[in-house]
């Protein structure tokens, strides 16, 4: 299946307001796969930039417990810019996207949530490479 930017969506993860402290949580229903690895991003400087590729079968979905980043998306013709700044919105990446992540903010930090364990088989880190993959399966 060829996948593009307009497979990209912000989900909105239920939040429960109180005086004391809001709290959000993430069920089975609020992202259509089974979560087989989780993982953050923190301390990464301002001038840094993460991501760099694109995966063949794997699906992420990105939040940013604080602060904020941009999110650069590629389908191989198309490009959008999204930022996550807020705990409670998620962005869920399809496979087949190329992703860039960059201008964190001081205290940042990106959760990911995996669709599948890590298998290096399954990167593409090269944006050639990804190029051809996407003229392959269209």
């Amino acid at each position: 299946m060829k996948t593009s930017i307009n497979d990209i969506k912000l989900i909105e993860i239920p939040k429960i307001h109180d005086v004391r402290g809001n709290l959000s949580v993430i069920e089975k229903e609020t992202i259509p796969y089974e979560i087989k690895r989780v993982y953050y991003l923190y301390d990464v400087p301002s001038d840094a930039h993460r991501g760099g590729h694109a995966h063949i079968h794997l699906k992420q979905f990105l939040i940013a417990l604080s602060g904020s980043f941009d999110v650069v998306l590629k389908d191989g013709e198309n490009t959008k810019k999204i930022t996550l700044n807020k705990p409670n919105i998620g962005l869920l990446i399809e496979n087949g996207i190329w992703r860039e992540l960059e201008n964190f903010s001081s205290g940042s930090v990106c959760l990911v949530l995996a669709s599948e364990v890590f298998d290096e088989a399954d990167y593409i880190r090269e944006f050639a490479d990804f190029q051809l993959f996407k003229n392959r399966i269209s």
